[in-house]
């Protein structure tokens, strides 16, 4: 033992060296993981292409809400030039007062629109409308993309919980074959019974495999809507039990069991179809104003200057005496401008009155009523859809429920039989067969009770989803607002 003493330390250093090699690539593995939560996938979601898109959409309806509102507010302008004539037609035809080859302008131009038909009255209110509907689409895709993330994030976590049901599976058939193999050593057990059980063993693992390959497609569908890079790992943190499930479900029941009437009518797509009808509606108003004049007042305020030179002036215009030609009249004044700044004020009102435009205000009027018309019937197909889909809901929620119950009793039940099947085999008074098929019937059970938590889970948000409820979240996780919640806080003035 002496002997081997100096190379013990050597040996502890190697050991502490490999570890400390296998360590830090964990560390690193596991500072990087992202701990992801439910309402942190939705808030990754939300600020995805689907809603960011809907925002744009947002912005334009509210920029052409502003080039409707200026259309009928009074315009002022400031303009200036400068113009060099080399040849004037009237100073060589006329006389040489005519000729002025430098024109200097500013003028300051107000113009009001004193009546359009009603045109801007019409045209800001369709515009106001859209711009509503560009909201109510806003909030609804929050929505959708909320019960989307929810989905694939429990669609993440069942898969999950499969695959650890898959393996606890295969661990129990492979301490099953250890089991067989120790009773045939005993000479308690066949060679066939050994085979048979090596057999069962290995059938579960193709299972095994295509749970895990399902929890990869999981995970990645999840990566999409979050916009997670694919070559970060991902822990979801979000654990959901079937007591809490039943909680959420029974506390959103009670909520909405009202009637859908009203409820119906506040959904986001509802109201955002009734608005585009609306706004149609003053569309076609706006193409009858096309019959009817408009009238305009226009106010010209400026200053302009004829100076001899290129250069701009710097003063005032005014006209000096000078002397006449000769064989003038006694009494002629003669005058010359000193190329200054000169006044020139004007006052106009325009009517304009389209008599006949080729029939193109009736076609207007024609297209803008059919426009009306498809509008009010997808606002009714709209209703309609709505309160199918709230029927449906309800009716699958119906449908999990009853599932629901009945998978936790069978799983209760599945255990205790699985327990009496495994002690009377070891006491030999059960067949492998009892035990395979107690296996496979708790396998069964847990694998419906993980479904059916699942389905139930996404069927109180479906139904929320349909009724305009806040989609229930865990306990301790931030609810993702209702549509008429997030329309409220999206409405811009």
């Amino acid at each position: 033992m002496s002997g081997l003493s100096p190379f013990v330390p050597r040996a502890a250093l190697l050991a502490a060296l490999v570890a400390g090699a296998w360590a830090a690539p964990l560390a690193a593995q596991d500072a990087d993981t992202l701990q992801l939560s439910l309402p942190a996938a939705v808030s990754m979601a939300q600020a995805g292409e689907e809603v960011t898109l809907a925002e744009s959409r947002v912005d334009l309806a509210s920029a052409q809400l502003g080039q409707a509102r200026a259309a009928g507010l009074p315009q002022l302008r400031l303009n200036g030039g400068y113009t060099h004539v080399y040849e004037n037609a009237r100073a060589q035809a006329v006389g040489s007062i005519f000729n002025q080859p430098n024109t200097y302008t500013a003028n300051l131009n107000l113009a009001v629109p004193l009546f359009q038909g009603g045109r801007v009255v019409q045209g800001l209110r369709a515009a106001s409308r859209l711009r509503g509907a560009a909201e109510a689409d806003l909030a609804n895709t929050r929505t959708d993309v909320s019960l989307q993330t929810l989905q694939a994030y429990l669609s993440a976590l069942l898969a999950d919980q499969l695959v650890a049901i898959q393996e606890n599976n295969l661990t129990l058939a492979e301490e099953r074959l250890r089991q067989v193999e120790q009773f045939e050593r005993a000479g308690r057990a066949s060679r066939y019974d050994v085979l048979r059980a090596r057999v069962e063993r290995t059938n579960l693992e193709p299972l095994v495999i295509q749970a895990r390959a399902d929890r990869d497609l999981a995970l990645l569908e999840l990566r999409r809507l979050t916009n997670v890079p694919e070559g970060r790992p991902i822990r979801l943190v979000t654990r959901v039990d079937a007591a809490t499930v039943r909680t959420l479900v029974d506390r959103f029941g009670a909520r909405a069991a009202g009637s859908d009437s009203v409820v119906l009518d506040s959904l986001p797509a509802v109201r955002a179809a009734r608005l585009r009808v609306e706004a149609q509606r003053a569309a076609t108003r706006v193409a009858r104003a096309g019959y009817l004049p408009s009238l305009s007042l226009s106010v010209g305020s400026g200053y302009q200057a004829f100076p001899s030179s290129a250069a701009p002036p710097i003063s005032l215009g005014r006209l000096d005496r000078v002397s006449c030609p000769a064989g003038s009249a006694a009494d002629r004044i003669c005058t010359q401008q000193n190329g200054g700044w000169f006044s020139d004020r004007s006052l106009g009102l325009t009517v304009s009155w389209p008599l006949f435009d080729g029939l193109r205000t009736r076609s207007d009027v024609q297209l803008a009523t059919a426009q009306a018309r498809i509008a009010s019937d997808v606002a009714e197909q709209t209703l309609e859809q709505a309160r199918v889909e709230a029927a449906r809901a309800r009716a699958e929620l119906r449908r999990t429920q009853a599932l629901f119950d009945a998978s936790r009793q069978n799983v209760a039940e599945a255990e205790e039989a699985f327990r009496i099947a495994t002690v009377r085999f070891s006491r030999g008074l059960g067949t492998q067969l009892d035990v395979s098929d107690a296996q496979v019937a708790l396998l069964t059970a847990r694998t419906n009770e993980a479904r059916a938590t699942h389905e139930l889970y996404l069927a109180g948000a479906a139904l929320a989803r349909a009724l305009g409820e806040q989609i229930p979240f865990p306990a301790g996780a931030a609810p993702a607002p209702s549509p008429t919640e997030a329309d409220a806080r999206a409405t811009r003035p």
